[in-house]
């Protein structure tokens, strides 16, 4: 019956998408395109972080966690094993999720959900929210036809069909292909956008046909919400993120590996021509990170460990006019499994292990420069030839960031219009001249940002 019924549903959601049709949202929209990724937050947490911090510092966009019920345990990634599309995972229920969205909304944020939909669980048992399963039977909504005939693990990325049928680490892959497939995970999505969610993480999007994804996107009730893949670049792997622009942003995982390599080993001056210029996607499509919860626990990117390296290329990332940036904020561990502290409650910033790197001074003041210099070129480039760079964002903004060894003074040449500018990374007052210049001492592993709008400190 629920599947007959869901059935009539999606035929009538596919009927208004023919009648409405619209292209990908590239790119996020608006003015202010920064995410802050609270990664395994609970939802009444983040609603309040929206109010307290995300909404006052500029940041457009706010990640939660899947929301869907999923299997029980305290590691993190049960939160990436669902068994049901109903909210009522660790983090919140359905109130609490509302709740969360609405919250952030009035703060002026948009809320971007990651969304598990390649994939269901590894085994069997109870839910989350106190449904029964099994690997292949997920009662009301999934039965063993709906998945892939490849039951076996990925084991050979140089083959596509391997890749998107066979099952990723173990867990029962959906059979995307299939039309009712495809009306049920869109049924999700949908009603997620029915409780205002703005956007989706597609996480594991690699495993899925780029054309399955879009005949997905296309049922949605808003198929232009914000669409944001998981399409990890491999060399010479037979699936490609080219392959998934058409559908949206892909996450650009390149950018992360070579931002670890410059910052640890080599030269901060490489970077005059980052993104294109080193072969990534165009920036319009390309989400781009530091690190995110995979990277940082499997070493291929910087993370909270690596101290200034870490700070430092957050403030390059957003002061660079590359891609749409994620700041990953997550919690401390050890343990490559463990969970979140508190089970997702937040009950302050950098206590408890958690690390809010979203609310580090020296990130969050940068997501204002961000927002301040959007759309303007990069200009006045300076570098040493080193581990020391300096850059302008037309004339809206200037950002210095010394990685060598030892203080850096030098006078620096600006597009700015004269005046007083405050330095945000260090809270002072910077005055450049008539001339567009400004003499300023940086200390090893700092960075300086000045920008139009914000002369005061």
């Amino acid at each position: 019956m629920a599947r007959r019924f869901l059935a009539a549903v999606v035929a009538l959601a596919a009927a208004s998408v023919v009648m409405n049709p619209t292209g990908a949202q590239a790119s996020p929209p608006g003015t202010k395109d920064v995410t802050a990724v609270l990664f395994e937050w609970n939802f009444a947490s983040v609603a309040r972080e929206c109010t307290t911090t995300l909404g006052p510092a500029g940041y457009g966009y706010v990640q939660v966690s899947p929301p869907a019920e999923h299997i029980q345990g305290p590691q993190w990634w049960t939160s990436y094993q669902p068994v049901s599309y109903r909210i009522a995972g660790r983090l919140g229920d359905r109130t609490a999720f509302q709740t969360m969205v609405n919250t952030c909304h009035a703060a002026g944020v948009k809320v971007v959900v990651d969304t598990v939909i390649n994939h269901m669980s590894a085994g069997g048992g109870t839910g989350t929210g106190g449904s029964a399963y099994g690997k292949y039977s997920y009662p009301g909504l999934y039965s063993a036809p709906d998945f892939d005939d490849c039951t076996g693990r990925i084991s050979d990325y140089q083959d596509r069909w391997n890749v998107q049928h066979c099952e990723l680490v173990g867990l029962a892959d959906l059979d995307t292909s299939e039309s009712y497939v495809r009306g049920a995970i869109a049924g999700y999505l949908n009603d997620l956008l029915s409780l205002g969610v703005d956007g989706f993480r597609i996480d594991a999007a690699k495993h899925m046909d780029a054309a399955d994804l879009a005949n997905i996107k296309s049922r949605l009730d808003n198929p232009s919400a914000y669409w944001k893949q998981e399409v990890i670049h491999g060399s010479g792997e037979a699936v490609q993120p080219t392959e998934y622009t058409s559908n949206g942003d892909v996450q650009e995982f390149r950018y992360a590996y070579d931002l670890k390599r410059v910052f640890n080993n080599e030269n901060l001056a490489y970077l005059k021509n980052y993104g294109e210029g080193w072969g990534y996607l165009s920036s319009g499509v390309s989400g781009v990170f530091v690190d995110n919860h995979d990277t940082e626990r499997n070493g291929s990117t910087l993370s909270y460990k690596d101290n200034a390296n870490y700070t430092l290329a957050n403030v390059f990332m957003l002061a660079w006019p590359y891609g749409a940036p994620d700041i990953n904020s997550g919690y401390e561990f050890s343990d490559h499994d463990a969970g979140p502290p508190n089970g997702g409650r937040v009950n302050t910033c950098w206590q408890d292990g958690w690390k809010c790197q979203h609310n580090w001074p020296e990130i969050r003041s940068m997501v204002g420069f961000r927002n301040a210099t959007r759309g303007q070129p990069v200009t006045d480039w300076w570098d040493n030839g080193g581990d020391a760079i300096a850059f302008g964002r037309g004339s809206k903004g200037f950002v210095a960031i010394n990685h060598e060894p030892g203080s850096l003074s030098r006078t620096y040449q600006t597009s700015l219009a004269a005046g007083t500018y405050c330095d945000v990374q260090n809270n002072r007052a910077v005055t450049v001249n008539s001339s567009g210049q400004f003499t300023a001492t940086l200390g090893s592993n700092a960075a300086l940002a000045i920008y139009a709008g914000k002369s005061g400190c």
